[in-house]
């Protein structure tokens, strides 16, 4: 692997260097080959051999520099002080085959300075959901962090139960946060201008050529943040728990714990059953994102060429950025060009989702087998099965926007219009069942799940052999989809 270590160049306030502490007797939970490829970790004999052991924290690679990064943040929209990595470790840095900075962060690595109240552990059920759900995204398309590896061990682990302890490797191209600089801002001001640098100069090298290059930084963050957010809201991912410490500055998604993909269709959803008020729920993430940002923003005042104007400018193209790729991802899901008469179209069917409590992901892939029967047998029978969910006069609805939907798809080009649905709709999401039944057999030490739907979810947008009927089926219409704990 190619090391580039810089975070551990950077003042000393900003994180304490230690080692993991080892779990007792790690073993294997799944490898990512993929991840390990594009790292080039598998060129590596000595990372090949003992993977096990560095992730279960018993070996230390000499060209790792581990470290418990310090930030801050708000939770659920209140200051919330120091927080910091308090069950994991940066064990290194490094550039891919591409040349794309990337971070290997140990998760579930020990107790650290920045632990609170916790134990520094992590337990298998938080970190095979994690560990899923990355590669989820990824395959998905959406900007996330994806993992290594992970294991499992015989280091107990209380949560509400006693649990079994793992060790996750994540992989993403930043563990830093917007509460990074929320931190500096309270507790080494003077530290903000050098950090600044550091993060233009190692994610945003473009914005160098600009005039100001921390306002052009500043105005790319937001973009990239309306793009990710954008693009959970169309795949109908809710991630739970947005606070200020939980979102990276290169718009990747960071922080899996009690996040969802939406299953039935209900915009209020809200899948973090510590989220009592809605704050998080799926339909509040884009304003959420914008509150986020308008936190962040003020902090670089503190800098040169920086006021509350130009901030004011930088953060300008959140709604318009979200807005634009949302809408574009919309009408591109139903194979429609991006205009007014194909957002109409697409509002509608929203909201005949949302009246019938249809299924997000198979409702939308089933549309392939409205416009084009033949080819897609297996979106036939997604058809079939939605419509017969609808109510006499949810029916007369339906007539009446499918034949309207088809008469706009027959103005173009068909093949096209197949294309960008087949690869906006996925066939398989990571459904809480899946994962739910992944763990169960990974807590009785078979993983062969795990496997199955790690192999399943990397080509989310074609029909599989190894799927069945539990990967793709939807709850009951009336039952509520469960809120997930934060607990992990």
């Amino acid at each position: 692997m190619r090391y580039q270590n810089t975070y551990v160049n950077l003042d000393t306030r900003l994180y304490h260097e230690q080692p993991p502490a080892s779990l007792d007797n790690p073993r294997a939970g799944h490898f990512n080959t993929q991840v390990a490829q594009q790292l080039g970790w598998t060129t590596n004999e000595d990372l090949m051999t003992n993977w096990i052991e560095i992730l279960g924290g018993q070996y230390v690679p000499a060209d790792f520099k581990p470290l418990a990064m310090a930030y801050a943040g708000h939770q659920f929209g209140q200051w919330a002080g120091q927080l910091g990595d308090g069950r994991g470790l940066l064990m290194a840095q490094v550039l891919d085959n591409d040349g794309q900075p990337q971070d290997l962060h140990l998760k579930g690595a020990g107790l650290t300075p920045y632990s609170r109240m916790g134990d520094g552990r992590a337990v298998l059920r938080s970190t095979i959901r994690e560990y899923l759900c990355g590669h989820a995204l990824t395959q998905l398309g959406i900007p996330s962090s994806n993992a290594l590896g992970f294991v499992v061990s015989d280091t107990r682990v209380r949560r509400e139960r006693i649990e079994a302890g793992a060790a996750l490797m994540r992989v993403a191209d930043s563990h830093i946060r917007l509460g990074h600089v929320e931190w500096i801002a309270s507790f080494a001001p003077d530290v903000l201008g050098e950090f600044t640098d550091y993060m233009i100069d190692t994610y945003y090298p473009e914005c160098r050529d600009s005039d100001v290059p921390v306002l052009a930084f500043l105005t790319a963050v937001v973009k990239r943040t309306a793009h990710m957010i954008a693009d959970w809201q169309l795949i109908g991912f809710a991630h739970g728990v947005m606070n200020t410490d939980n979102l990276s500055i290169t718009g990747s998604t960071l922080d899996f714990g009690p996040f969802g993909f939406m299953e039935r269709f209900n915009p209020a959803w809200i899948n973090n059953h510590s989220d009592h008020t809605g704050r998080y729920a799926y339909q509040n993430q884009p304003a959420i994102g914008h509150w986020n940002l308008n936190v962040w923003l003020p902090h670089f005042m503190r800098l040169d060429g920086v006021t509350r104007e130009t901030l004011a400018d930088c953060l300008a193209p959140y709604e318009a950025t979200f807005m634009q790729h949302y809408q574009q991802g919309l009408c591109r899901k139903l194979g429609l060009p991006h205009q007014r008469e194909s957002l109409s179209l697409a509002f509608e069917w929203l909201t005949l989702l949302e009246d019938n409590l249809l299924d997000y992901t198979n409702s939308f892939r089933a549309l392939l087998g409205l416009i084009a029967p033949e080819d897609h047998p297996y979106e036939q029978k997604l058809l079939a099965t939605m419509t017969t969910e609808l109510s006499s006069d949810a029916q007369q609805i339906w007539q009446d926007w499918s034949t309207r939907y088809l008469a706009s798809i027959e103005q173009l080009p068909l093949a096209q219009a197949i294309n960008d649905m087949q690869t906006t709709n996925p066939v398989y999401i990571l459904r809480n069942s899946m994962a739910q039944r992944a763990i169960t057999a990974a807590e009785q030490g078979q993983f062969e799940e795990v496997d199955r739907v790690f192999r399943l979810l990397a080509n989310p947008y074609s029909v599989q052999d190894i799927a069945n009927d539990l990967d793709t089926s939807a709850p009951a219409p009336d039952t509520p989809q469960v809120p997930i704990s934060c607990s992990s």
